[in-house]
């Protein structure tokens, strides 16, 4: 089969690997439908995932069709149509049980696939932990409509809901990109009085006020944002800062712009260590959340699809072929033509 492999030293490439096979009685073996582009991708291609091994088969956004399970899989069968969760997880382990599957102790657990094991850009994947980490996808919802189930959309419902986002709540999501929308979506089941949108690229701004997910927009060097969010939160701040740029100021924006006793959710994947300035911070009473997202209610999302309370399609802003995957990875690279997500038909 064809599959787009991680080559180090910044290098990708499209190769001939084997057909996967069951390893063990957990697995699922899928035929790749649809896969998409994400920027974590970007940044393993480029070094910046120290844990990525070279070789690896990229993609952990895609769905599918189950074409071979183990003997101990049950909740899904050969033809079902399934979207993929970004993590694998045993769901036995100290983590699993409490919900933070990112930190699974498996050693393939957590964020592994088209990480540390073969991803879904390619033909066909292999799934561990199938029972856990794939969701069926009703007749009625398309592939398009799926597709970013198993991870956009599970890093804005976990953003939001640790969030502790309330009725009436200001909610400052930084970042309008896939990620950064997606946390407005959900935040939006939450029904906050307002979500102020921040970034630097219009066309961004644009689209999360066309879709209704952004009540106010704003652009640095357009408008001083710190400014801005006083004015619209009777001079408190935010009540919950959802920091999903990662760019190099943003972090100090988040904390600037977030009210007393606020909620800081640090969502972004930062490629430089950043600075926690805590006597500038002292009264502020901060609290701050981080890390990677527990992708674990995918269920729920896929479910919230199904009713058109979640509509994630509006990202997709081009299409392809997986022939034309290395095109489509400097599009998306270099953010050309308005790229925001690829929808690439394996």
């Amino acid at each position: 089969m064809k599959a787009l492999v991680y080559q180090g030293n910044g290098r990708i490439g499209v190769e001939e690997r084997p057909v996967p096979e069951i390893q063990e009685d957990s697995d699922v073996i899928l035929k790749v439908t649809m896969a998409t582009i994400c920027s974590s991708d970007i940044h393993i291609k480029h070094g910046a995932v120290p844990r990525a091994v070279p070789g690896t088969i990229l993609g952990h956004e895609f769905v599918g069709q189950v074409v071979q399970t183990g003997s101990a899989v049950r909740t899904v069968r050969p033809g079902d149509r399934v979207s993929v969760n970004v993590e694998t997880f045993c769901g036995r382990c100290f983590y699993c049980k409490r919900g933070f599957v990112n930190n699974c102790t498996d050693p393939a657990g957590g964020w592994s696939l088209g990480c540390r094991i073969d991803g879904g850009q390619a033909e066909y994947v292999r799934i561990p932990y199938g029972d856990n980490g794939l969701t069926r996808i009703p007749d009625n919802v398309t592939d398009e409509q799926a597709l970013f189930t198993g991870d956009l959309l599970s890093t804005g419902y976990w953003a939001a809901k640790i969030g502790e986002i309330k009725e009436g709540d200001t909610v400052a999501v930084l970042g309008a990109g896939p990620t950064g929308l997606c946390c407005m979506m959900a935040a939006r089941l939450y029904q906050p009085s307002r979500i102020i949108a921040v970034d630097v690229l219009e066309n961004r701004l644009q689209l999360a006020q066309e879709q209704g997910l952004a009540d106010v927009i704003l652009t640095p060097g357009k408008s001083d944002v710190r400014s801005e969010i006083l004015k619209n939160t009777e001079g408190r701040g935010a009540d919950v800062v959802i920091e999903a740029a990662g760019g190099k100021n943003t972090f100090q924006m988040a904390w600037e712009t977030a009210r007393p006793n606020g909620v800081v959710c640090l969502v972004a994947m930062y490629e430089e260590d950043q600075t926690l300035p805590l006597p500038q911070m002292y009264g502020k009473n901060l609290i701050f959340k981080t890390g990677g997202v527990d992708a674990c209610d995918c269920p729920e999302i896929m479910r919230l699809i199904q009713e058109g309370k979640l509509d994630a399609t509006c990202l997709i802003t081009h299409r392809t072929s997986f022939e034309h995957i290395l095109e489509a990875y400097q599009i998306f690279e270099d953010k050309k033509e308005g790229i925001m997500k690829w929808a690439i038909r394996m």
